[in-house]
């Protein structure tokens, strides 16, 4: 890795990069993909929606233009200006807002040819021969079709020249006076692009009706119609926003990426790197980078915590093997030695024969002792904890104090309302025995024994009044094969099973600090109620 210090950014975005996790990860990524087609298809809808109603707004506003230029037009109309005051009353100014919807609005067929009828009003054709050129400059730059009507629905200028539309539903609403919006098919309409099948509105023709009305009744109708926007050609018009969008959603699943990198590939790949350095002794796990996901993180705790717990094994395996090797070889060099003695001199005296026999009987008694103590070492590290354990303190501790020697005097200070604990009776009696045994080879006379409780634990104290613990073995007295007493044959494992045993049930065995004799600390768990 890198030496280089991080930037100003690369800090920031370590600093309020938030804990997130893995499934979190997975999952935006996940439902990104699987909603991305639906946001492209609905985009296209809405989309086209758009200029459909974009379409429908122009038409209203072409009509109504058109509507107040008849209505200005017509003979008699009382029509004039209005006020500064009428302008600003409130409501004077009304937008019509758009009403088709090309999910909702029904699409009728194309309009019907014009029905034959009698001749327009006088007034009407007054009106449409102004109202001509108006209209033909207006078609000519929206490229919408506009005709005008009379009263009664004939037309007077535009397609269909002197027929009658008066039952088609748009004219049949203005001639009520209701400006009046339709989607229609365009019998004209002809696919010229193999992609145009996309678009709803290809084969489609917007036609909005608005009556003209003078002095309060309706005297015509202005009628135009208009195919909308293709799609394809406002996807080209507008390129530059939907490139924008595209640029968005790519930078979004860049965003995406880098999220999947820093929070799962990258630490993950670290994390392989370092255990392959930890497996080959060298290394350790470093934290975790700030960006990972929260599963990652609490990966390289646990990495972290197995690596010591390795590293820890690995020397206790080691200081392990050396003591064994140094136990074992001073009972088999003396074997060893009496062994050679024996067969270089055959005709020895039976008296000194007899010693050296006694000799090779006492170490391997030592060499027997040595190996039990191994093995209720190895079966206390291998122990696991019982489940569902409620023992009461009182029975294990009495049959230790009655299989103790009577050379000691011992206290037992238990208050009558002690919780169960969560431990094994034949581990609490092994270990106080050892306790016990221990006072009585330190020369100790009297012991004291005395529980208490301590929010989920209860803890036994065994004190005694011997000579203590040297400051120099204070630290070392759990280690196996220490002893101070291995001219008397000690092994030095009794508190190290001990320990073990206790651990394997999450209970602690400590040194505690006293001013006289030893005071050893059992931590014992309160069993579940």
């Amino acid at each position: 890795m890198s030496d280089k210090p991080p930037g100003r950014f690369r800090l920031f975005v370590r600093r309020h990069w938030p804990a997130l996790r893995l499934r979190t990860i997975l999952l935006s990524v996940l439902l990104f993909a699987a909603l991305l087609p639906g946001f492209a298809a609905i985009f296209l809808r809405v989309y086209e929606n758009t200029l459909v109603r974009q379409t429908e707004a122009e038409l209203v506003a072409q009509t109504a233009a058109l509507s107040a230029t008849a209505e200005a037009l017509w003979p008699g109309s009382r029509l004039t200006a209005p006020t500064a005051a009428q302008r600003l009353a409130p409501g004077w100014y009304q937008p019509e807002a758009a009403t088709i919807d090309l999910g909702s609005t029904p699409i009728l067929p194309a309009r019907p040819p014009a029905r034959p009828s009698g001749p327009p009003t006088p007034e009407a054709v007054i009106v449409g021969r102004r109202l001509d050129v108006v209209m033909q400059e207006t078609s000519r730059t929206t490229l919408a079709s506009i005709i005008f009507l009379d009263r009664n629905g004939v037309v007077v200028r535009g397609f269909g020249e002197g027929g009658s539309w008066k039952d088609i539903p748009e004219v049949h609403a203005a001639l009520s006076g209701r400006p009046a919006t339709m989607l229609r098919r365009n019998a004209a309409y002809h696919p010229r692009y193999s992609w145009e099948w996309l678009s709803r509105a290809s084969a489609l023709r917007i036609h909005h009706a608005r009556p003209v009305v003078v002095n309060g009744q309706v005297e015509g109708v202005i009628l135009v119609s208009r195919s909308p926007r293709a799609l394809f050609r406002g996807i080209y018009q507008d390129r530059i926003k939907i490139a924008l969008g595209i640029v968005g959603v790519l930078g979004f699943i860049a965003f995406l990426a880098v999220l999947v990198s820093r929070g799962i590939a990258r630490p993950i790949e670290a994390l392989s790197r370092v255990t392959r350095e930890v497996a080959s002794g060298g290394g350790s796990v470093p934290p975790p980078p700030s960006t990972a996901a929260v599963e990652i993180r609490t990966l390289y705790e646990d990495f972290g915590i197995m690596a010591e717990a390795v590293e820890r094994r690995s020397r206790y395996l080691r200081d392990f093997a050396a003591a064994v090797s140094h136990e074992f070889k001073t009972p088999l060099a003396g074997i060893q030695g009496a062994v050679e003695l024996l067969q270089d001199h055959e005709d020895m005296e039976p008296a000194r024969r007899r010693k050296f026999l006694d000799n090779i009987a006492a170490d391997g008694r030592r060499l027997s002792g040595l190996v039990t103590r191994l093995m209720d070492l190895a079966r206390a590290d291998m122990a696991r904890p019982e489940a569902g354990l409620s023992v009461d303190l009182r029975p294990p501790l009495l049959k230790s104090v009655d299989a103790c020697s009577p050379g000691l005097n011992i206290t037992l200070d238990l208050p009558g309302d002690l919780p169960p604990v969560a431990a094994p009776a034949a581990t609490l009696e092994v270990v106080v025995s050892t306790m016990l045994e221990n006072s009585r080879q330190a020369g100790a006379k009297a012991v004291r024994i005395a529980a208490r409780v301590a929010g989920d634990s209860v803890i036994l104290l065994v004190s005694d009044d011997g000579p203590g613990v040297a400051p120099a073995d204070a630290r070392r007295i759990f280690e196996p094969f220490f002893t101070t007493r291995r001219s008397e044959g000690g092994a030095g494992l009794g508190l190290s099973i001990a320990r073990a045993l206790l651990a394997a049930n999450q209970a602690t065995l400590d040194l505690a600090p006293s001013e006289s004799g030893a005071v050893f600390e059992i931590g014992l768990p309160v069993a579940e109620r």
